[in-house]
């Protein structure tokens, strides 16, 4: 034992911190974890967990709204039920449960504490040096090394009125009722997975766009499609509006959303505000420990650190949504593990990090996004044009092929392969449509082991799903051609 009072400080106790801890302690370091609120972060309390659980209601209530009388099932107990049925939402009885299965959450974390002999330290903790830390400014604890997974929250545009008026994603979670009209502004994934839950619980949703598009950084056939179901589905966009300026209140005690573009949207009940997020960084006193911040780019203003989780100074390390190089839980998970590997776990770990390349990515939009790898325009760039092979499909999941309706009303599963060079490596993978959140941990995996078009050709489909057409695109009646070109395929399960 070193003569500091822990071998490993975690500042922040959300999913990178909690894994860290767990995993040095698991190499047997002394191990102390300082969180001024409840235990799992960002991710179990304001993010995917209770979000996950909002979208699961919302698919449910939409299907009996919208889909159950296509199946000969009434969603009304009066044989006559009207065609979209007649579902009710007890928000109160849904926020309750999901607020008690957190609650369980974070005791669940506490208990893993104590099984791995990890010390749980209540408060505030700020930097002293790069081995000493205070807990709400009265006790200095020390450590051999520190990190920081402190992670990051939400932005809050200037303008009149907003602050006072709207609320971010976490006050999403502590809303009581449901909404009767309500605005989302932002652009990002928060933002469109708040608008859809929103609508499929029976709210009239505004989504706000500073720009022509929402998920403007995904692959344009991602983009152009998640836009027309977002449309199809009864979500009113506004585009190019640049921003939300204000909020006033009206007589009705309604609130007023005043656009950059001189447009309003009245009688809104609650704005939601998701146009980005912050590092959790200005208690922490950095400048005592030496640590950077990026100074420059769209990583300005979040710790600087490098493949290793180093910060600039030494014995210091960071890691999750406070760097934000890729903001996503199980990468934080993954990031703090390697971490605790390398400090504590001798030798064999000496050059143990995560990778950061081929991540899969899931948004909970109403349909559902998967994506790994390069979009397509970052493929050309990367490889050049004619190195580039696309393979594209659009089709109806078979989910929808007893539905009276037009064929061009049905939803629809978008997908495309990205491959590059004369082998044909995949290199980029997207889909939208039902169950793209749920198959695309399979293709990751592919991908991961440096799949190739052939390998996807090779393995036999399972039918019948939608999965099966990512593995048989370019292969119903058509052979790869030359490099450079689209493919469109036809499949057994277009319907």
């Amino acid at each position: 034992m070193s003569k500091d009072d822990y071998d490993y400080i975690v500042i922040g106790g959300g999913s990178g911190g909690i894994a860290s801890a767990k995993r040095a302690a698991a190499h047997g370091a002394k191990v102390a974890v300082i969180e001024k609120a409840r235990l799992g972060g960002t991710c179990v309390n304001v993010g995917c967990v209770p979000k996950k659980v909002m979208w699961n209601a919302a698919t449910i209530a939409h299907m009996l709204a919208h889909d159950a009388n296509q199946y000969g099932i009434s969603t009304d107990s009066n044989s006559n039920a009207s065609k979209n049925g007649n579902v009710t939402v007890n928000y109160e009885l849904l926020k309750e449960k999901r607020d008690n299965y957190i609650k369980r959450l974070n005791g669940i974390y506490a208990e893993g504490f104590k099984k791995a002999g990890v010390e749980h330290i209540e408060g505030c903790a700020t930097f002293v040096d790069n081995h000493t830390v205070k807990v709400d400014g009265s006790r200095n604890i020390t450590a051999a090394h520190i990190l920081i997974a402190t992670g990051g929250r939400s932005m809050i545009p200037t303008g009149e009125g907003i602050r006072e008026h709207c609320i971010s994603s976490d006050g999403f979670f502590e809303m009581k009722t449901l909404p009767k009209r309500v605005v989302v502004v932002g652009a990002g994934y928060i933002a469109v997975e708040l608008a859809g839950v929103l609508k499929s619980l029976g709210s009239e949703t505004h989504l706000v766009l500073r720009k022509n598009n929402a998920l403007r950084s995904f692959d344009p056939m991602i983009v152009d499609q998640l836009d027309k179901e977002m449309t199809r589905n009864g979500i009113i966009i506004h585009r190019n509006t640049n921003g939300i300026d204000g909020i006033k209140i009206d007589s009705e005690q309604q609130k007023i959303v005043i656009l950059k573009n001189g447009d309003s949207i009245h009688g809104v009940d609650t704005v939601i505000v998701a146009v980005g997020r912050l590092p959790n960084v200005e208690t922490l006193d950095l400048a005592a420990a030496n640590v950077s911040l990026v100074t420059e780019g769209k990583l300005s203003g979040y710790i600087h650190v490098d493949e290793y989780s180093n910060t600039s100074s030494t014995s210091v390390y960071a890691l999750g949504d406070v760097c934000g190089v890729v903001e996503l839980t199980p990468m934080a998970i993954a990031a703090g593990r390697r971490l605790g590997d390398r400090l504590f776990g001798g030798d064999r770990f000496e050059n143990a990090k995560v990778s950061y390349k081929n991540v899969p990515t899931v948004v909970f939009s109403h349909p559902t996004i998967g994506t790994i790898g390069l979009t397509e325009p970052e493929a050309v760039a990367s490889y050049g044009q004619e190195q580039i092979t696309i393979y594209k499909s659009k089709f109806s999941n078979l989910y929808y092929g007893i539905f009276d309706v037009e064929a061009d009303e049905k939803p629809k599963t978008c997908m495309k392969l990205i491959c590059a060079g004369k082998d044909q490596i995949v290199v980029g993978l997207h889909i939208l449509g039902m169950g793209s959140d749920e198959m695309l941990q399979g293709f990751g995996v592919a991908m991961k082991m440096g799949a190739t078009k052939a390998d996807f050709d090779n393995c036999v489909a399972i039918h019948p799903t939608a999965a099966e057409e990512m593995v048989t695109m370019g292969t119903w009646g058509m052979s790869p051609q030359n490099t450079g070109a689209i493919k469109s395929s036809l499949s057994m399960s277009k319907m």
